[in-house]
Order: structure tokens, then C-alpha cells, then sequence
């Protein structure tokens, strides 16, 4: 498992991500350090680049909304969120280089196919 990638005891994920907001573009743009980096064009301006940052990742993870909890970094570009819902498979899928983008002004996010091995 990645660094940025932890499961806890109880299932839960828990995410270490660097957030540049204001970007072109709101897509994943690979490792920085111990954490995942992620380019949100959402202004760092009263807790939108936070939203965003929640909403993408819960369309990234086809989950609800609800189940994304921004646990720390508030108010810092080093944020920690944990995820209730999804498997730890499809969440490092998330760090996969592919084309994984998603325009301002659109909602859809297109995933890598992850291969299941058959038994």
C-alpha cells in the first residue's frame, strides 16, 4: 500500500493529498512526496477548493458525498480525508498516470478499468 494510501482497523481509508488549487484543470497529477497530488481549478477562496476537492474525489470513488470527511488541512494545501465506503483497490487506482481529468465546468470522471484476477 501506498504512503499516501492507509486503511484503518476498521475499513475506513484514509487519504494524504496534496491540493493545488486555482489550477487549468481539476485532475490527479501524481505523487508529491508521501502524499497523492491533485490540481483542483476551484479558488482556494472560503472553503470551494475544499468542496471540490470532496465532490471529486467522491465522483472518483463513485460514492456519495457524505461518505468523504476532510479530517485536516483545512486551510493548508496538505490535507488528510478519510473515506467510509470504498475499497482500497479502487482508491489506489487513483494515483494510476492515465488521463484521469475532469473539466471545471463537468462531472464526469473517467477511471482506469481495474483488473480483477481470476481464480
Amino acid at each position: 500500500m501506498s504512503e499516501w494510501l492507509r486503511v484503518a482497523d476498521d475499513g475506513r481509508l484514509v487519504l494524504t493529498l496534496h491540493v493545488q488549487p486555482g489550477a487549468r484543470k481539476t485532475e490527479f497529477a501524481g505523487l508529491h512526496g508521501d502524499a497523492l497530488k491533485l490540481r483542483l481549478a476551484a479558488p482556494p477562496v472560503e472553503g470551494k477548493a475544499n468542496l471540490a476537492l470532496v465532490r471529486f474525489i467522491a465522483d472518483a470513488l463513485k460514492l456519495p458525498v457524505a461518505a468523504i470527511t476532510l479530517k485536516s488541512g483545512h486551510t493548508a494545501r496538505r490535507k488528510v480525508l478519510e473515506v467510509r465506503g470504498a475499497r482500497p483497490e479502487a482508491a489506489a487506482c487513483l494515483a494510476q498516470p492515465s488521463s484521469t481529468t475532469r473539466p471545471a465546468t463537468s462531472v464526469i470522471v473517467t477511471l482506469p478499468f481495474i483488473m480483477q484476477p481470476v481464480h
